[in-house]
């Protein structure tokens, strides 16, 4: 740092200079200060120059940092869209699912409703058909014990006439 080292060498000479008695001035070399501050000044346009350049660098550092903060911010929202949209997909598809779960048991309850009907009417009709069956049958031994009641009435082992 030459110009820090510069304005240290103009402090110190200013405070070593001798003081002008009565006042709160002081004497220095007018020489000597003027080629410290030329010094100074031809060391502060690279000093700046340097710092320019830092700030630049700087700057455009920042400018990337924010541009990558957008890009980062873009891409998390079309990720939060992209999410949003398959949360809503999802939901949408359950109450699909719901609604369809829904209807299948309706169908399943009226089926099921239907066969047990469709039963019923074939066991009555089985039913009735059985009842005529024993009441012919019933008929047929109530003759068959009557005619043998007849014979052995008649004590004859010939059949009646009919």
């Amino acid at each position: 740092m030459e110009v820090e080292e510069r304005l240290e060498e103009l402090t110190q000479m200013v405070e070593q200079a001798k003081a002008v008695p009565l006042s709160a001035s002081c004497m220095v070399n007018r020489a000597q200060v003027l080629d410290l501050i030329e010094d100074i000044r031809d060391a502060l346009p690279s000093s700046l120059d340097a710092a320019d350049q830092l700030l630049a660098e700087r700057e455009s550092v920042v400018a990337e940092g924010r541009r990558e903060a957008d890009r980062i911010i873009a891409e998390a929202r079309e990720e939060q869209f992209r999410m949003v949209s398959q949360h809503e997909v999802y939901l949408v598809a359950v109450a699909e699912a719901e609604a369809l779960r829904r209807e299948t048991d309706d169908e399943v309850t009226r089926m099921r409703q239907e066969t047990d009907d469709y039963i019923d009417a074939k066991l009555a009709s089985f039913e009735i058909i059985l009842n005529k069956t024993l009441t012919a049958v019933e008929r047929g031994r109530d003759k068959i014990r009557a005619e043998s009641s007849m014979q052995e009435f008649d004590g004859g082992d010939e059949p009646l006439p009919e």
